[in-house]
């Protein structure tokens, strides 16, 4: 008898690998499937019917209606028919209101993950699976390179993150306490992020007569990761077949390098406790720690992680580095940061 459609072994194995790198989890455990209705999370949908029954589990599906276009909500409701034909149950769908304020990509993506993680804290799910492809991590990567980001940048999307199921205050999550409530939350998995490309997953579905939807809003140029994704097919042209595949191996390894350095600055902030701290305790931490330190410390005395940039990075270490009796650093979140003496003290100061 023959085997599957290798682009649906590949799928199947993907998950498989997922779901025990993850570690093990209880008997008849739930996890959900992310699915937009595209190729990519229909063929996970499929594989994830197939392989969650085999390890012990159950997995339903989440469908979340961003409500962008005319006619969503039939596109999610097709969606979540075709889980429920795959064998996935339970089947949800959440509509989202989608703002401007942070740009309609940024926004979109922030609230379907919040819709994941309030859909997964309603059905208790342990893990929610994601589509996200070798392509999509190559674009992450190029976007982050044309930014000039730093290491976890040009990481990439991670394979295994976490999705909270209650809420967590930003500065524990910045902090790394959130790290050691992982109990406390639900997995967010990537089976394919590292392997498997978009075309093995329409592949898949073509196998399988799953017929998929595709976005119209990916062929929208407005969108900067339409544009970037049209980069990557010329530079695969003009260069050469295997541009986006090591892309997504340079993620790896930055991956790799960012989280060993982002463990190093958390034992170093623990060390340091709370201020003052002492200026050559960290004037001798590398550099490339420092620079998470001083995000991890603002963090703890209140400030938004995401919101401490560079050049607030730069102004905290030339309190270390340049120190010639300058006046204080001012951190978003209302802090001061000043140097006296051999110490650095961080006050309350002007709301940023």
């Amino acid at each position: 008898m023959p085997g599957p459609h290798p682009a649906v072994a590949a799928c199947r194995s993907a998950v498989r690998r997922a779901l025990r790198a993850y570690g093990e989890l209880p008997e008849h455990a739930l996890v959900l499937v992310a699915c937009s209705g595209g190729a990519d999370s229909l063929a996970l949908a499929a594989a994830a019917a197939f392989e969650a029954p085999r390890a012990g589990l159950r997995a339903g599906a989440i469908v979340v209606d961003h409500r962008l276009q005319p006619g969503s909500e039939q596109v999610a409701a097709r969606a979540a028919a075709q889980c429920l034909d795959l064998g996935l149950d339970p089947v949800d769908i959440r509509a989202v209101d989608v703002g401007t304020g942070a740009g309609p990509e940024a926004e979109a993506r922030m609230q379907r993950y919040a819709a994941l993680a309030d859909a997964a804290a309603a059905h208790g799910a342990r893990c929610v699976l994601a589509g996200h492809t070798r392509d999509d991590q190559a674009e992450s990567v190029l976007l982050a390179l044309a930014r000039g980001s730093g290491t976890r940048s040009l990481a990439g999307m991670s394979p295994c993150t976490t999705l909270p199921t209650a809420r967590i205050d930003p500065a524990d999550r910045a902090s790394g306490s959130s790290k050691r409530a992982l109990d406390e939350q639900c997995a967010l998995l990537r089976p394919f992020l590292d392997d498997l490309t978009r075309a093995q997953t329409r592949a898949a579905c073509t196998a399988l007569g799953i017929t998929w939807w595709d976005d119209p809003h990916n062929e929208d140029r407005r969108y900067l990761r339409v544009r970037a994704r049209a980069t990557l097919q010329d530079l695969e042209k003009e260069i050469g077949p295997g541009v986006i595949a090591g892309l997504a191996r340079s993620a790896q390894i930055a991956r790799g390098d960012a989280d060993l350095l982002d463990e190093m600055a958390l034992a170093a902030a623990d060390r340091l406790r709370e201020p003052p701290w002492a200026a050559d305790e960290l004037a001798a931490l590398p550099q490339a720690v420092r620079a998470r330190v001083w995000r991890l410390l603002m963090a703890r005395q209140g400030a938004a992680a995401a919101d401490v940039g560079r050049v607030h990075v730069q102004a905290l270490d030339a309190l270390l580095t340049a120190w010639h009796g300058q006046g204080p650093v001012d951190v978003p979140g209302g802090l001061r940061a000043r140097r006296v003496a051999s110490r650095l003290v961080v006050e309350r100061g002007p709301v940023q």
